[in-house]
């Protein structure tokens, strides 16, 4: 199966000097990458990559992610859209040559086979990264004291006091 934003570039592509790539998801891509990313939308996504040959087969890739998503609000549920931007450096590396240490430091590895890598899937991984575990809506808060009836313990607090 192939990847939802699949951007292949062969390495022999990448010059002495680098090279710069820009891409950009299609209305098509950016559905299935919602779909992947359990989101409502992914309204658009561009990414630039600058790409340089390092020793032993590792390409090293600085590039900026600009997305627009749709997220739902943990607190009132409502849909709402927000900008995503990153700026990330990852190194491409021929698969089974990944560091074997946790190096929080360190930049992230992304294995490749044969003589290609996929930017469109990088891209893809760095939006999943970007993205909020906890999206709140612009001005969205929780009421004062709304959540301490409702929680599941509410009748016990009152025995303590009691006691």
């Amino acid at each position: 199966m192939s990847p939802e934003f699949h951007r292949p570039l062969r390495l022999d592509r990448i010059g002495p000097d680098g090279m710069e790539y820009d891409g950009t998801a299609s209305e098509e891509e950016c559905r299935a990458l919602a779909e992947r990313l359990r989101i409502p939308a992914v309204r658009t996504l561009t990414c630039q990559f600058k790409l340089r040959r390092l020793s032993d087969g590792i390409v090293a890739a600085s590039g900026q992610l600009r997305a627009r998503v749709t997220r739902i609000c943990v607190v009132t549920l409502d849909e709402f859209d927000v900008d995503v931007a990153e700026d990330f450096t990852v190194h491409f590396v021929p698969a089974g040559s990944e560091s074997s240490e946790i190096d929080p430091e360190s930049e992230d590895e992304i294995p490749y086979a044969g003589e290609v890598i996929d930017l469109g899937e990088a891209a893809a991984e760095q939006l999943a990264l970007g993205l909020d575990p906890y999206p709140r809506r612009p001005g969205a808060a929780l009421q004062a004291g709304a959540d301490q009836a409702h929680h599941p313990f509410a009748g016990l607090d009152g025995l303590r006091r009691r006691h």
